[in-house]
């Protein structure tokens, strides 16, 4: 049974930063895609960032970008994301997410494993 258990949320004020890690276990996914998704409160799931296959190739949604970094350790068959210059509006629960394949994918839909979200909260 694959399972993706994230941790590193929390409370932090603007301008600080958070380290979100997601642990994947009962597959491996470095020949995969792994990435987050975030949801705030009465909008739908939102693609934040995503890492593909053993090249690493990384996306970002445009409202995050120069501010997140998605990584991985294969070896730990991890995915990380350091967020910077955190704002009130990247407050939101955080899910961390993988697929088999690493194409190039933006709606949750296409995403076949989710961990249980993490909530980051950002004040003004």
């Amino acid at each position: 049974q694959v399972q993706l258990l994230e941790s590193g949320g929390g409370l932090v004020q603007a301008g600080g930063s958070l380290r979100l890690s997601c642990a994947a276990s009962g597959r491996t996914f470095s020949n995969g895609a792994m990435g987050w998704f975030r949801q705030a409160p009465g909008k739908g799931r939102e693609f934040v960032a995503t890492i593909l296959g053993t090249g690493g190739s990384t996306y970002y949604t445009d409202s995050v970008k120069g501010r997140f970094t998605i990584s991985r350790d294969n070896a730990k068959n991890t995915v990380y994301l350091q967020m910077t210059s955190l704002k009130p509006e990247d407050t939101a629960v955080y899910y961390c997410t993988a697929r088999g394949d690493y194409r190039l994918e933006f709606l949750p839909t296409e995403y076949a494993y989710w961990g249980q979200g993490t909530q980051v909260t950002v004040s003004s």
